[in-house]
């Protein structure tokens, strides 16, 4: 099984996004500028690889924990920063969807698992998260999905990690968004896991028009039940992000106390990664550095909220608004949780994802 007819390890420097995708890119709506869309498309996805090296040494730490260690973490704290599963799973599932585009089913979804992780001998597979590690035993055992993603962390932000390429193929759709992602995600979440997928990729379809926080924020909610806890979490989130504040430390206090649940041992809970995120965005006005840094000094699960957040404030403003020494130190990834992702760049997904500068922007 073939995700896509170019190889791995054949990205560029992660700078400009200039090259064109293959003749299988969907095309994208909506009237909307092609040479736009892959900025954004470039800002998005490496946004979600900047944001996820960056939080990754805080992950599952506090706030003060942070602070102890590194102070204010303002930039890469490690000497050789890396993506983790976040970056690679939204790998493989940007060259899924590139793939069969719009044409998504559940078994194609299913089948790449098997092909390219339940099959395969993985490995160490550093750095998994329990969704995952839970989806790849139920598939081992011979289950099906919707019933592979009946384990004990569905609701974790592992489809939210993963979700912003749905966003970018569907730019302007956010409802178009949320049903693909949700699609990808039957065979590993269900419930506020499914919700949490979809608020992210539904924020990123609606900025890859350049839409503004307030409207990302409306499109997010747009797609999953209002009632849902990730919709609650969202919108606690946004409001308290909202708010004025003597400085940046008490505003993300109030951020993480809208919330996060004290006390709880799990990180990866989708309403509270995907609230933290998107008040992160939130608070920041759109801005890319200070979305990503806000999310990273959050702790809990911060290479997935800064991803997230990352992700987000990408695509409103494209690759131009993320910080030159922070985009050149993203390479093509290592494989370290997939190794059949090694060797791809997430810039060799933003082209696959959107059409060539001479190819017309419609359906």
């Amino acid at each position: 099984m073939e995700l896509t007819a170019r190889g791995p390890g054949v990205g560029p420097d992660p700078g400009p996004c200039s090259r064109s995708g293959p003749d299988t890119v969907p095309s994208v709506g909506l009237g909307l500028d092609v040479a736009a869309l892959r900025r954004r498309a470039c800002g998005a996805l490496l946004g979600l690889a900047v944001g996820d090296a960056l939080g990754a040494p805080a992950e599952n730490m506090r706030p003060s924990e942070i602070r102890r260690r590194w102070g204010r973490i303002e930039g890469f704290v490690s000497d050789n920063p890396a993506g983790t599963d976040d970056t690679e799973y939204a790998i493989f599932s940007g060259l899924l969807l590139a793939r069969h585009g719009s044409a998504l089913t559940v078994t194609h979804v299913e089948n790449a698992w098997h092909h390219w992780l339940a099959d395969l001998d993985e490995g160490p597979f550093r750095g998994a998260g329990f969704s995952e590690r839970g989806t790849l035993e139920n598939l081992r055992r011979g289950l099906a999905a919707p019933i592979t993603a009946q384990h004990r962390h569905a609701w974790s932000d592992g489809l939210a990690m993963r979700a912003a390429p749905f966003g970018v193929f569907a730019a302007g759709r956010p409802a178009e968004a949320a049903r693909l992602v949700a699609v990808d995600g039957t065979v590993s979440h269900e419930g506020e896991g499914i919700y949490g997928g979809q608020a992210v990729a539904a924020g990123v379809a609606a900025a890859m028009t350049g839409a503004g926080p307030a409207s990302v924020v409306a499109a997010a909610l747009s797609v999953i039940p209002m009632d849902s806890w990730t919709a609650r979490s969202l919108r606690r989130a946004v409001v308290a992000a909202g708010r004025e504040y003597p400085d940046t430390l008490t505003m993300e206090r109030a951020v993480r106390s809208a919330v996060v649940i004290g006390g709880y041992p799990w990180t990866d809970l989708a309403p509270e990664a995907v609230g933290l995120a998107f008040g992160a965005f939130a608070a920041a006005r759109g801005d890319f550095r200070t979305s990503v840094l806000t999310a990273v000094n959050m702790g809990r699960d911060a290479d997935t909220t800064a991803a997230v957040a990352g992700a987000l404030a990408g695509a409103v403003s494209g690759a131009a608004a993320i910080p030159e020494e922070w985009a050149s130190a993203i390479g093509p990834v290592r494989g370290s949780c997939l190794p059949s992702m090694r060797g791809y760049h997430v810039l060799d997904i933003a082209d696959l994802l959107t059409p060539d500068d001479d190819a017309p922007a419609t359906r």
